[in-house]
Parts: structure tokens; C-alpha cells; sequence
């Protein structure tokens, strides 16, 4: 029996271990894409300067200038949107059980994209800040319609209903916001957002989302246990005590604030959401404990690193991250959904 013990102990310290590795690699990982977002863009600009730039605060030269109100601001938004995609879709994937869930399954995207047609169409000069506003409350009605669809019977939300309801809302908004763009004659400043990028933020916009963005994660790292528990089967919770209709409900919601937070700032940027949970089950296991948290570190080091790259590929111009990730991310869904089994 004291074998047994110490055995089980062993296995979890082994097991403590790994994921503490990996958890400072993706800290440092996140480190290096910081810096590289400063640093690398249209103009290189040495570290040394970008270190004077922040002690130096009554300077007004151009490259702190360039540091201070472009590059900060836009590391920052990467830093929000990889964390938020990323912890959105492990929490869709823990809640639903499906390995192919992603946040844009619940109606957000196309929620956000609807109401961004609206505001370009029907109200032209509106401010950046007004449109995350609207891209907001638009995925927030995606997410309500879509609950209310697969909720609509007595069997309740099941997460096979769910992910329907969801690519049924978005293929109607979709339709709209393109039948919107086509009317209101505003389809290239819809296709512009639509691909993706966080090149026009500033600190207003961040001071704006920054606050919803820190409470959505506490509360994710706060039920993430609950989580876990839930991952195993609605049965397996329910025989274990948890109220599965509020930790679902919490759930709906944290990946609401997050998502449509993200998709404000960036656009609806696919597969950042998928990829970057299976990434980190790899060494974290099924334990959504330490899954959340590490896909917040690992999904900002890898949207700064994309973005990077989306500067360097076809420098001076920028590629959009929309095609970056599909690129990436396309493979991958195939990948997983063969390797799990998954017919379309």
C-alpha cells in the first residue's frame, strides 16, 4: 500500500514537473513575441531604443513615438485576443466535449460581423470604439439566439445541439452580413475587417476592453475544476454533485466576454481557439486547471508570433492573420477531426 502511494506521488510529481516546464517555455515564448512585436514592423527599431522609449517619457522623437502609440498598443491587443480566443475555445471544447469546438461555433463571429455591416451601412463615422460596442452586443445576441435554438426542447442543452444551433445562426448572419455589405455598398471596409488584424488599436480601445478581459479570465482559471469535472460527461458531474446548468451558464458567458471581446478587436479569426487547447493537452493532460491557464500564455505568445510573421512574409505589407490561421489551422481541423473520428 506504501509502495502504491508513493508510486501515485511520483507519477504527479513527474507530472507537475512536465507541465511546469512547459508552462515556463511558453512564459518565455511569450517574452521573446513581445519584444519581436516592438521591435520588427514596417521600420526595425533596436531594443536599446525601445528601452529608452520607455524610460525616456518626454520624448518625442519619432521611433518612441512609433513605440508608444503603435507598437505597445498592438503587442497589448495580441496579448488579449490569443488569450482570449485560446481560453474561449478550451472552455467550448471542455463544456460540449468535442475536440473540434471553437468559439465561433456558438454564433460570435458572425454575430460581431452582422453588427459591424450594420453600424457601416446604416451609421458611416462611427468611432473604432462605437464599433467594438456594437461588434458586442451583436455576438452577445449570436450566443442568445443560439442558446435559446438548442434549448428549445425538453431534452435541454446538449452539446450536439449546441454546436448546430451555432452553425446554423452563423450561416444565417452570414447571409445578412453580406447581403448588408452588397446594399449598403460597404463591402470592402467589411472584407478588410473580415480578414483580420490588430493594426488600427490604440489605448482607447484597450482601456475600454482591458477590464472585461482580466474578470472573464480570473473566472475562467476560478471554474475551470468545475470544468474538468463536466469534460468527463453531464452524468459523471451530476452523480458527482455539480450543478451542471449553472457551471454550463458561467461558461456560455465567459466565453462570450471573451470571444466577442477578441473578435472586436481583431475580426473573426478562425482556428486560434482550436489549435492552441490540443496544443496544450499535450503536456498538460485533461486537467482544465492547468489547460486554461496555459492556453492564455501559449495563445498570446502564438498570436504575437503570427503576427510577426505577418509582417515579415511579404514586408513592407502586412498579411492579414485571417489567412495566416487558416492556413494553419485548416490542416489541423483536418487532422483532429480524422483522428478522432468525426465524419462532416
Amino acid at each position: 500500500m506504501i509502495n502504491k502511494f508513493s508510486k501515485n506521488k511520483t507519477n504527479i510529481d513527474k507530472k507537475s514537473k512536465k507541465i511546469l516546464i512547459y508552462f515556463s517555455i511558453s512564459c518565455m515564448l511569450l517574452i521573446c513575441g513581445m519584444v519581436l512585436s516592438i521591435m520588427l514592423g514596417a521600420a526595425k527599431i533596436d531594443f536599446s531604443v525601445i528601452l529608452r522609449s520607455i524610460l525616456e517619457f518626454n520624448s518625442n522623437s519619432v521611433e518612441h513615438q512609433t513605440i508608444r502609440q503603435i507598437r505597445i498598443p498592438r503587442t497589448i491587443a495580441n496579448i488579449i485576443v490569443g488569450s482570449g480566443f485560446a481560453v474561449a475555445g478550451s472552455i467550448m471544447q471542455g463544456v460540449t466535449r468535442n475536440p473540434l469546438a471553437d468559439s465561433g461555433l456558438l454564433g460570435i463571429n458572425s454575430g460581431a460581423g452582422l453588427a459591424l455591416a450594420i453600424c457601416l451601412a446604416f451609421f458611416p463615422g462611427t468611432s473604432y470604439t462605437e464599433i467594438i460596442l456594437f461588434s458586442f452586443i451583436g455576438a452577445g445576441i449570436g450566443v442568445g439566439i443560439t442558446y435559446y435554438i438548442s434549448s428549445s426542447n425538453n431534452s435541454g442543452v446538449t452539446p450536439e445541439r449546441l454546436i448546430l444551433a451555432g452553425t446554423t445562426v452563423s450561416l444565417l448572419f452570414l447571409a445578412l452580413s453580406q447581403f448588408i455589405a452588397i446594399t449598403g455598398n460597404v463591402g470592402q471596409q467589411i472584407t478588410y475587417w473580415n480578414v483580420g488584424g490588430v493594426a488600427n488599436v490604440g489605448f482607447e480601445e484597450l482601456i475600454l476592453v482591458s477590464p472585461w478581459f482580466a474578470i472573464s479570465i480570473i473566472g475562467a482559471i476560478l471554474i475551470a475544476p468545475y470544468i474538468t469535472i463536466l469534460s468527463l460527461g453531464e452524468d459523471v458531474a451530476k452523480g458527482l454533485g455539480q450543478r451542471t446548468t449553472l457551471v454550463k451558464s458561467i461558461s456560455i458567458i465567459l466565453v462570450l466576454v471573451l470571444a466577442s471581446i477578441a473578435v472586436s478587436l481583431v475580426g473573426p479569426v478562425g482556428f486560434v481557439g482550436l489549435i492552441i487547447p490540443h496544443m496544450v493537452r499535450f503536456f498538460a493532460g485533461d486537467d482544465y486547471r492547468f489547460i486554461i491557464p496555459s492556453s492564455a500564455v501559449f495563445g498570446a505568445a502564438f498570436m504575437l508570433i503570427a503576427d510577426v510573421g505577418g509582417r515579415m512574409i511579404n514586408a513592407p505589407y502586412e498579411t492579414p492573420l485571417g489567412i495566416i490561421f487558416a492556413l494553419i489551422g485548416v490542416p489541423f481541423f483536418l487532422y483532429i477531426a480524422r483522428k478522432e473520428g468525426m465524419g462532416f
